[in-house]
């Protein structure tokens, strides 16, 4: 059975340091923010598949390190929790989701309709585009 909850951001630290970043140390992975945010993990059969870490500023609402276990990957683990995590942005009345996206991965958060914006950056040796969604809340209220 599969499911989403909140968990402490010890829970999201190994599978962020193994998917994103397997090369640096576990303590540089960790996120000066991260006790103020909400951790997110995507369970099934009782083993961490997919997490995600949320940021809520106002209206705007980020996402960071978000990553499904190589094996899981391609599977739809990471699209329930890309779903849970912009019907959460929803139900908090966030105008505005959007993420520091990998390049190589930008694709797949335009299936879900993110736009990429015109920033870009190069940071740990990947390229980054700010990409985002905008939350029409007229719409979800009807």
């Amino acid at each position: 059975m599969t499911k989403i909850i909140a968990v402490p951001a010890e829970v999201v630290w190994p599978i962020r340091h193994q998917v994103m970043y397997p090369d640096m140390k576990l303590e540089d992975i960790k996120l000066e923010s991260d006790q103020e945010g909400l951790h997110l993990a995507l369970i099934e059969d009782e083993n961490v598949i997919s997490v995600v870490s949320l940021f809520k500023n106002g209206e705007d609402l980020q996402f960071r390190k978000f990553a499904t276990l190589e094996a899981y990957q391609g599977k739809g683990y990471g699209s329930s929790l890309l779903r849970h995590v912009i019907d959460y942005a929803q139900k908090e009345k966030c105008t505005r989701l959007w993420c520091n996206a990998r390049k190589n991965a930008s694709l797949f958060y335009q299936r879900f309709g993110f736009k990429e914006t015109n920033t870009t950056f190069f940071k740990d040796g990947y390229d980054f585009v700010i990409m985002e969604l905008l939350i029409d809340q007229g719409i979800m209220e009807q």
